[in-house]
């Protein structure tokens, strides 16, 4: 039982962000529709803020408060709130128009 017993440490939410940022990666190749991209973008964000916090924590530098990572995050997710806004009623007006929200079919987009 000596591995549970260790404390968790900084490189151990920047190993949980990295695996959820390449998974995120690995999800936007290969999904075929549009809702399957959103969630990959999503987990991209994700395994970035973990990052972003683990990089502010107070393990890293004692002289700060350790919110930098925190704001930053924050932020992120605000941003990825308004993107999903954004790209589900691009994707439902997609469907409206051509019934599929598979992203092969979009190449008649192209301006």
């Amino acid at each position: 039982m000596g591995f549970f017993d260790q404390p968790l440490t900084v490189s151990h939410y920047l190993v949980i962000g990295a695996v959820l940022f390449v998974m995120g990666v690995i999800c936007m190749a290969t999904k075929r529709n549009a809702i399957g991209v959103l969630m990959g973008i999503e987990l991209v964000l994700n395994g970035a803020n973990v990052n972003f916090v683990a990089f502010g924590s107070k393990y890293l530098r004692e002289s700060s408060l350790g919110l930098d990572g925190q704001l930053i995050a924050l932020f992120v997710i605000v941003l990825a709130a308004g993107e999903a806004a954004v790209a589900l009623a691009i994707a439902l007006n997609f469907y409206n128009n051509h019934a599929t929200i598979d992203v092969d079919n979009a190449d008649e987009l192209k301006g």
